[in-house]
């Protein structure tokens, strides 16, 4: 029989997601087959659905070697920091995340990642110590794509990191603002509601009318800051995060991000990339504002975060709009 005893990072989880963070290697179905017959907490039959609290025992009766086949040990790969650090506390990061860089690992790149940076970085602080966590890492709560920059927040324990994730989750209670350029001279704020449907096979939004039944609300609202020789410098507020949302939602509207092989024009995002070098949209996360906060985290009610705008940026808007 095996003992775990859960941690402070482990606590307010379901016991089936302790376990499959935990066993890594083992089948879903053995999982449940585990709850069932071999685990007790606190020395009594528990449901997969049981919430776990710090110092909770758990007891496995498989024998160690068994255990030892299933629990895939973590290893960070070790990545050259590149991000900028907007704010810091105890409890979170919010990092300025460069050009060129995945938040998460794919299929093509695993080592180089913003999370396994954030993590690296973490570690020589002292702050985190995979060897000593069963189940937790260091983790965004929200994304950015590659080729968009800016602000990614990270919670550094696993209380910060639940409270996060629920504070994104409801709608006004952190707010996002990104800096673009699109093609088209806006004149007045937008505010542009509409459904979306993903395609994975092409890694595309499609933007769907308001009364479909298919596909998920997606807001945005876009204001105006300068205006000039056919361009707009633009200020996107996200009031929902779907994928793509800013880049095609602007697209549908007339008003196509600068830059954008995906959703923009041909013919502008040419003359771009002979003016500019610019092969890639023009996007910056730059600033969010905590309106609400879980009561964990109320020290960040009303606090603003800011991210200035990559030189690559600062420079397209200097040559389009002075």
């Amino acid at each position: 029989m095996v003992k775990l005893t859960i941690t402070e990072n482990e606590q307010n989880q379901r016991l089936d997601r302790f376990l499959k963070k935990y066993l890594k290697s083992a089948p879903l179905s053995h999982i449940y087959k585990l709850i069932r017959k071999d685990i007790k907490v606190n020395g009594r039959r528990a449901k997969a659905d049981t919430l776990l609290c710090q110092g909770d025992e758990i007891s496995l009766y498989m024998d160690e070697a068994a255990l030892q086949g299933q629990v895939r040990q973590k290893k960070t790969a070790a990545a050259k920091r590149q991000f900028g650090i907007a704010y810091e506390d105890d409890d979170l990061l919010i990092v300025d995340k460069p050009f060129g860089l995945l938040t998460h690992g794919d299929s093509r790149e695993k080592k180089n990642t913003l999370a396994n940076q954030v993590c690296g970085y973490l570690q020589e602080k002292g702050e985190y110590q995979p060897g000593r966590e069963r189940t937790f890492v260091p983790s965004p709560v929200n994304r950015l794509d590659r080729n968009t920059t800016g602000l990614v927040i990270f919670g550094k324990n696993n209380r910060a990191l639940q409270a996060l994730n629920s504070m994104m989750r409801e709608k006004g209670q952190v707010s996002k603002w990104y800096l673009t350029i699109t093609a088209g001279e806006l004149n007045k704020a937008l505010t542009l509601t509409d459904r979306m449907e993903k395609d994975p096979r092409l890694n595309r939004t499609f933007v769907l009318p308001l009364d479909s039944e298919a596909g998920k609300v997606m807001e945005t609202v876009a204001r105006p800051l300068q205006r000039k020789n056919g361009f707009t410098l633009t200020e996107v507020q996200l009031i929902t995060g779907r994928t793509h949302q800013i880049r095609v939602h602007l697209s549908e509207a007339g008003f196509p991000v600068i830059g954008d092989v995906k959703y923009g024009r041909q013919n502008v995002n040419r003359n771009m990339k002979q003016r500019f070098g610019l092969t890639t949209q023009l996007l910056h996360a730059y600033k969010l504002r905590f309106n609400e906060t879980d009561p964990y985290l109320k020290h960040l009610a009303g606090k603003e975060i800011t991210a200035a705008l990559p030189e690559s940026f600062e420079r397209i808007k200097k040559q389009i709009f002075d």
